[in-house]
């Protein structure tokens, strides 16, 4: 099983031109002409020519009287609010009649629905009675018999299909 903690050497290419041609001297760029290089010396006697860092600028701070943005925002818009709630007040002021009467008239047709729903079977009931000729009985009238059905129905477990029977 091969070793893993011991890393293999680096391997390191060094590119051999395969034909030297010279076309003219060589010259070194002067450091101005590129912007970020300068040459440094080194303390053992050696000249280094690298990229030099330049520290990021800062960013533009504001001034200690300055009032940022939100505040801005949100001081336009305190007034807005405030109006709109002022305008919802006073277009419910001048609403206000209207809301009422349309909740009494609301109210009038829940009775009117309640009173159908109670008074409709009533008068269907008192009309069924005078055409049949009511159930007196002893009045002289015919006397109304009243039907029994009786129904018998099983069912086994929850889905379980039902069975009955119907007894008139």
């Amino acid at each position: 099983m091969p070793d893993h903690t011991a890393y293999p050497a680096p391997v390191i290419h060094h590119p051999i031109p395969l034909h030297s041609v010279t076309h003219g001297a060589v010259v070194p760029a002067p450091p101005t002409v590129l912007p970020g290089v300068a040459s440094v010396q080194l303390p053992d006697g050696r000249v280094v020519t690298g990229y030099t860092l330049t520290p990021a600028p800062n960013a533009p701070s504001r001034p200690a009287g300055a009032v940022p943005g939100w505040a801005k925002t949100t001081a336009l818009l305190a007034p807005t609010v405030g109006g709109g709630v002022a305008a919802a007040g006073v277009g419910l002021s001048y609403a206000a009649p209207g809301l009422i009467a349309m909740s009494h008239a609301l109210w009038s047709a829940a009775a009117l629905v309640v009173a159908a729903v109670i008074a409709v079977p009533l008068a269907l009931r008192s009309a069924r009675r005078a055409l049949t000729g009511g159930s007196s009985g002893a009045g002289g009238g015919p006397v109304r018999t009243t039907t029994h059905i009786t129904q018998n129905i099983t069912a086994t477990g929850l889905f379980g299909r039902a069975n009955g029977t119907i007894n008139h």
